[in-house]
């Protein structure tokens, strides 16, 4: 019988959601197009929930690699173009981890566009975004490999003769199993991007028209704003690699006038550490150290 009388149960409390930011100011530009991409990421991580303990965020050198500042996560602020090394390095040596790489088109279209090439092929279980503004903003100007053609910077004073990158194209040819873009003027279609690219197990990349408002006056937010479109709204099938691949060149053949964004590619197959004969045991972090034994065994064998 109910005890009509008995106090009820206290409720249980709430788990208070975490803190994410540091409480460092960041250095950019006010309007900076990377504003917005902060805001995506701390969204993202906000809705999935994952204990901040157990993400690190990567970044090289350049405006954009300022990101990993102003979060309360790990963050490792690396190499110019080698932020990809770093991060696989860590997510193949503890798998518990989160793992995001942050760049710009200069650090991660330019020097570093190798490791993007080898990691999308590799499969390797981590996240890439790509705050891609066309220009170098750090060094005040200069043309950058996703630069548009007839591009006027400081350093193409009669305008650049080289054609831009296709990052999508790149990233799909080499094998990433997520491929998406996102536009910094839209940081909540963002966000929605990158929790894909999180929750995918596989290389993950997120190319970002992120508005350079010092140096790039041609690519502005009102210019993406009448061209870009979202692929959800034409029913795009981004299981069909072919439909991916002809939607990456559709700012060529229209020359920029239509700029798709949203999720190009998904598709899932096993991951590097899936199918490497030693990370199938385990990350490393988890396996136990050799001993001197086993480590003069190994070497004899090359005596």
């Amino acid at each position: 019988m109910t005890d009509v009388n008995r106090s009820p149960e206290p409720a249980a409390a709430a788990k208070p959601k975490q803190v994410l930011t540091s409480g460092v100011k960041q250095i950019w530009c006010p309007g900076c197009g990377d504003f917005g991409v902060q805001a995506g990421i701390n969204k993202a991580l906000s809705d999935l929930g994952i204990s901040k303990e157990n993400v690190v965020i990567v970044s090289g050198i350049g405006c954009s690699s300022a990101m990993p500042h102003p979060f309360s996560t790990f963050g490792v602020h690396s190499l110019h173009g080698r932020l990809l090394p770093v991060a696989a390095g860590l997510k193949l040596a503890n798998d518990d981890l989160t793992v995001i790489g942050t760049g710009g088109d200069g650090d991660g279209y330019g020097i570093g566009v190798g490791h993007l090439i080898h990691n999308a092929r590799r499969n390797v279980n981590i996240t890439y975004i790509i705050m891609n503004n066309e220009i170098y903003g750090l060094t005040t100007g200069q043309a950058s490999p996703t630069s548009l053609f007839g591009a006027k910077t400081k350093s193409t004073p009669f305008g650049s003769i080289e054609n831009p990158e296709n990052p999508v194209g790149i990233a799909l040819a080499a094998g990433a199993t997520y491929v998406a873009r996102a536009f910094s003027g839209d940081p909540m279609h963002m966000a929605e991007m990158i929790k894909g690219g999180i929750q995918h197990r596989g290389f993950s990349m997120i190319d970002v028209f992120s508005p350079c408002v010092t140096f790039n006056n041609v690519n502005t937010y009102d210019w993406f704003r009448q061209r870009v479109y979202k692929l959800e709204s034409v029913g795009h099938d981004p299981t069909n690699i072919s439909s991916a691949m002809e939607k990456s060149i559709e700012t060529e053949k229209t020359n920029w006038e239509k700029v798709p964004i949203g999720l190009f590619y998904r598709i899932e197959r096993p991951d590097y550490a899936q199918l490497d004969m030693t990370l199938r045991k385990g990350s490393l972090l988890k396996q136990p150290m050799p001993t001197k034994q086993q480590v003069n065994e190994i070497l004899d064998e090359y005596k």
